[in-house]
């Protein structure tokens, strides 16, 4: 049975990838009560320690809006974090698998395959293709899209963030000139069982089979989940990003390489819910 290393296995990725996947492999969970991954000399010893054959690199500093104002500590977590760890793995002779965003590109020319060229337009999806660049050839990359699905997580997704607005009875306004590729984090557990054992330090996009506007994925929330659908407003992107980090306005993210597992549509993986 592969070994398989995990930072960030308690986050709300980590946690179902690892509940899913436990009978395939063997996961070894690296805490950040482990180790700091900002911290050289630790990361150092503690995957020194380790007996594995993949590193899964899950953590990561992930608020969009709070890497503006903490650009420091966004850079030291994603970009020197992940630097440290790469240089760990390969010091070992070991695999890595570094878990990217579609934040890495500027939303302008939808849509984005894994051969379109990124060009970040916040400090977050910069942060995140630095590290990208760090192991491009030599780890695999895969880029995930707005992932979904884990009740269980003490962090709420954004499905669940916006059903508890719904369920106090709140007006959401959501953009309609814009668009996200929302993706069912278990199907992205399932795609990562493929590409672990079929493993080639390549790049692929995991997403969901379709984009939709926040205005649309709002209404289908509130649809599924029997919710006020009248509490969905519209809006447009200009106004919705005032006074926020800069964001992709078209989120469309496709996948050239997917050929292996076929990802659910939003609708799919809401069903799956409830």
């Amino acid at each position: 049975m592969l070994k398989i290393a995990v930072t960030g296995p308690s986050g709300l990725i980590g946690l179902r990838i690892v509940k899913l996947l436990e009978s395939n492999f063997h996961f070894i969970p690296l805490l950040h009560s482990d180790f700091d991954i900002t911290n050289r000399d630790q990361v150092l010893s503690k995957i020194n320690s380790l007996d594995f054959d993949i590193l899964l690199h899950l953590a990561g500093y992930t608020n969009v809006d709070g890497a503006e104002k903490e650009k420091n500590i966004a850079y030291q977590i994603n970009v020197e974090g992940t630097k440290h760890i790469f240089e760990a793995v390969q010091n070992r002779n070991k695999q890595m698998i570094y878990i990217s965003t579609d934040f890495v590109f500027d939303g302008k020319n939808p849509p984005f395959f894994e051969d379109s060229v990124p060009n970040p337009i916040g400090y977050y999806g910069f942060t995140k293709y630095e590290g990208e660049k760090i192991v491009q050839g030599k780890a695999m990359i895969i880029r995930i899209s707005y992932p979904y699905g884990n009740p269980s997580s003490k962090k709420p997704d954004f499905v669940m963030r916006l059903k508890h607005l719904l369920d106090e009875g709140r007006e959401l306004k959501m953009m309609q000139d814009a668009s996200i590729t929302p993706t069912f984090i278990d199907d992205i557990a399932v795609a990562l069982k493929h590409l672990i054992i079929n493993y080639k330090p390549e790049l692929y996009h995991i997403v969901g089979s379709e984009s939709l506007s926040p205005f649309e994925v709002g209404k289908l929330i509130a649809k599924q989940f029997k919710l006020n659908e009248d509490l969905i407003k519209p809006i447009s992107f200009a106004e919705y990003e005032t006074g926020k980090a800069p964001r992709p306005q078209f989120s469309e993210i496709k996948s050239k390489k997917n050929d292996f597992y076929k990802m659910k549509s939003f609708n799919e993986g809401l069903s799956r819910l409830s």
